[in-house]
C-alpha cells in the first residue's frame, strides 16, 4: 500500500540530558552521526520506506531544527508542531499536533532508527480494525529491558514498569493511531504515550505486530556510538 496520505509524527521535543554536553546547545535531531544531523538519515530512511510527510514534535531548541530542514528535506514534506511554554510529555505533544495530522498517523521517537517495511504495519493496522498499533520485537530483555507480554499475535501487558518474567517482548518504537485516540485528552494536558497504550491494551484497541529486524537508537552515548558505525558511509 501507499504510504504517501499516512503522515508520521517524530517526537523530537526531549530535553536529551543523557547526551548532554553535546545536547547543551543544539537538539538531539541535530546531533551529527556519521557526518549529517540524525534527522537526516530518520527522513532519509523514512522516504526510502514510501513516507511522504512528517510533522516534528519539537520543544527544546526546536527552532534550530526548523531552520535547518525547512519545509522540506530528503523528499519528504516538513511540518512543525511546538510544545510551547510547558514540556506536554509525549501524549501531550501528540494532541497539540493533531491539527496536522489527521485521521491517522504514525508515531516515531526522534532518537529511533527502525530500518523495517512501514507498508506491512500499516496493512495490518488497517485489517485490525483497533484504534491504535504497536510494533514489538523479541528483546528477551537484550538491548533494553522487556516491557510487553506478546501471545498469540495480541498484546496481553504493556507496562514499563513492571518486571514479569513472561515479558519477552518490547515496545519497538513505531505505533500508528486513530486521532479518535486522544479525543479523552484536554488540549495542554500533560501526559505519556505509554499511558495512551496501557489504556487500549485493557480496551483491547492496541494491534500488535511483531518485527524481526532489531532496533537503534542515538539517545544514549552507547547507542550513538554504534548507530554512528551502522550508518557510516561503506
Amino acid at each position: 500500500m501507499s504510504l504517501a496520505k499516512i503522515p508520521v509524527a517524530i517526537l523530537a521535543g526531549g530535553l536529551a540530558t543523557r547526551l548532554r554536553p553535546i545536547t547543551e546547545k543544539i537538539p538531539k535531531s541535530l546531533v551529527p552521526v556519521a557526518g549529517r544531523p540524525f534527522l537526516a538519515h530518520q527522513l532519509e530512511m523514512l522516504h526510502a520506506r514510501g513516507v511522504r510527510r512528517a510533522v516534528l514534535c519539537i520543544g527544546f531548541l526546536g527552532e534550530m531544527i526548523q531552520r535547518e530542514f525547512g519545509s522540506e528535506a530528503y523528499g519528504i514534506k516538513l511540518d512543525y508542531s511546538f510544545d510551547g511554554e510547558k514540556l506536554l510529555g509525549t501524549g501531550g505533544a501528540i494532541k497539540r499536533a493533531l491539527p496536522k495530522l489527521g485521521e491517522e498517523f504514525f508515531i516515531l521517537y526522534g532518537d529511533s532508527y527502525l530500518p523495517i517495511p512501514y507498508a506491512p504495519v500499516a496493512e495490518a493496522f488497517h485489517r485490525s480494525g483497533k484504534l491504535g498499533s504497536m510494533t514489538v520485537y523479541r528483546n528477551e530483555g537484550k538491548y533494553d529491558a522487556s516491557n510487553v507480554v506478546f501471545h498469540g499475535g495480541e498484546i496481553v501487558v504493556y507496562d514499563k514498569k513492571a518486571k514479569l518474567p513472561e515479558m519477552r517482548h518490547i515496545d519497538y518504537g513505531l505505533s500508528l493511531f486513530k486521532s479518535s485516540v486522544f479525543d479523552a485528552y484536554a488540549a495542554d494536558q500533560v501526559f505519556d504515550l505509554a499511558e495512551v497504550m496501557g489504556r487500549l491494551v485493557r480496551e483491547k484497541q492496541l494491534a500488535g505486530y511483531e518485527v524481526l529486524e532489531r532496533f537503534y537508537e542515538m539517545g544514549s552515548p552507547a547507542g550513538l556510538a554504534e548507530l554512528e558505525t551502522i550508518l557510516k558511509p561503506k
